[in-house]
């Protein structure tokens, strides 16, 4: 589990999610900690259907 909302924004670049406005919250980023938010944005269908398809082989972690 990333420690920070900035480690766990880079870990879904890396697992290849690739969304417009994939990126730490900065409203809640003022906060800081566990409180902080990722911001997954909005998508279109193929995006969805392409991250929805890559979860799909990782239900029960």
């Amino acid at each position: 589990m990333p420690d920070t909302a900035d480690q766990a924004v880079e870990r879904l670049r890396d697992a290849g999610i690739v969304l417009p406005s994939l990126r730490v919250d900065p409203v809640t980023d003022v906060y800081g900690g566990r409180n902080t938010l990722v911001d997954l944005g909005s998508c279109n269908l193929d995006v969805a259907a392409r991250l929805a398809a890559a979860l799909s082989g990782r239900e029960g972690e």
